[in-house]
């Protein structure tokens, strides 16, 4: 068993009952294919609750300075995490989460870049819509609702896939994709 796969059933063991986790549309989540899951961003622990929620292994970038530390960086790499310079144009993480798409695999984002203090969505940064223009990725918006305090519900919810093949024929720009992501986002949190 790798070790992403022991972390996603360990963190599921706590998880669930502890915050009394509720999935709906898991089966909008593309079985086959490159996807990108597109989240709402409310808490450090938003990573971990997509990954188990998920039906696909997720690959995530993580802020840079995770990575320093050697433990750390070891187990970040383990469960599918990569690097990411935040504040400026980090052109390997661009190529890694292109590879990840191009391979068929599942890439994680949090298109706000950091978490809300607030709860309510922020400005979506252009790199979600640079991936989602890029490939020919499924995107798949998602939104987490609640508090994260024990026995209280969080709820998690996948919507369906957004339809970009229009979009990706046009000249629509990084940020616009951006913001038509973070609005089906919005229309889950409604």
């Amino acid at each position: 068993m790798s070790l992403y796969k022991f972390a996603k059933f360990v963190v599921s063991l706590l998880f669930y009952p502890l915050y009394r986790i509720q999935v709906i549309g898991r089966e909008n989540i593309p079985k086959e294919g490159p996807v990108i899951i597109c989240s709402n961003h409310i808490s450090n622990l938003d990573p971990p609750v997509v990954g188990i929620t998920s039906t696909r292994d997720v690959n995530f970038m993580a802020k840079g300075e995770l990575f320093e530390k050697g433990f750390l960086r070891k187990l970040l790499i383990n469960i599918n995490a990569f690097p990411v310079k935040r504040g400026m144009r980090d052109r390997n993480a661009l190529r890694k989460g292109l590879d990840i798409l191009n391979d068929g695999k599942t890439l994680g984002l949090f298109p706000e870049g950091t978490r809300s203090k607030s709860g309510q969505l922020g400005k979506p940064l252009a790199g979600v819509g640079f991936f989602a223009l890029r490939s020919n990725a499924k995107i798949v918006p998602c939104a987490i609702i609640g508090p994260y305090k024990p026995l209280k519900r969080l709820q998690v919810i996948y919507g369906k896939p957004i339809d970009f093949e229009s979009l990706r024929g046009s000249k629509i720009s990084p940020q616009d994709a951006a913001d038509v992501i973070m609005k089906e986002i919005g229309k889950l949190m409604k």
